[in-house]
């Protein structure tokens, strides 16, 4: 069983703990260095991408973050999550600075504001799931190795991808109670 951390700066910890449990893995929050070292993988929640980027600085985590992806260490980032991993982003506080480790250019709150935010259901790596978008982004480019696993209207926009190790949706799962994403990022751990 697969020991998945979710970095618990700040956004949705407990209930990515509670979906990844029931999709077969054992999880724990991280907060410090030491933590992230003693799991297989990591999931980084939704939430504010800027106040995420200054609490991994100020907690001294963002170097250990890339680093780990940078060696190869598994990682599903959600909303906030993918622009965590995205190697670029548009719409970016002054300064912003990312994980990285997806070759994708993503725009921070692409869909609108929090009045804005709705749910849809659509295609996620040939299931068919219901997705929460809450200020979400959405992924403007990709490079060649990134896979697309997901597209949503208006404007048949990229809302879920895949390079290697590293998973990345604009939407939430954790909201919807449905387990899927979630067992597909604990298959990938299983299968590396």
């Amino acid at each position: 069983m697969p020991t998945i951390g979710v970095l618990a700066l700040q956004g949705d910890v407990r209930e990515h703990v509670r979906m990844l449990q029931e999709a077969g893995a054992s999880a724990t929050a991280v907060r410090r260095p030491a933590e992230l070292d003693a799991v297989d993988g990591l999931v980084i929640p939704g939430g504010e991408s800027t106040t995420m980027w200054k609490l991994a600085e100020t907690f001294d985590m963002l170097q250990p973050l890339r680093m780990r992806i940078k060696e190869g260490m598994p990682a599903y980032g959600s909303c906030a999550g993918m622009i965590m991993l995205a190697d670029r982003i548009e719409d970016g506080a002054a300064g912003q600075q990312t994980i990285g480790g997806i070759d994708m250019v993503v725009r921070r709150n692409a869909f609108g504001r929090q009045i804005d935010s709705f749910e849809s259901d659509l295609d996620f790596a040939g299931d068919r799931v219901h997705a929460v978008f809450i200020r979400a982004p959405w992924v403007e480019s990709i490079g060649g190795d990134v896979e697309v696993l997901g597209r949503c209207e208006p404007g048949d926009r990229i809302v879920a991808v895949r390079q290697g190790p590293l998973l990345a949706t604009s939407f939430h799962p954790e909201l919807t109670g449905d387990t899927r994403v979630h067992r597909y990022f604990v298959d990938m751990l299983r299968e590396l």
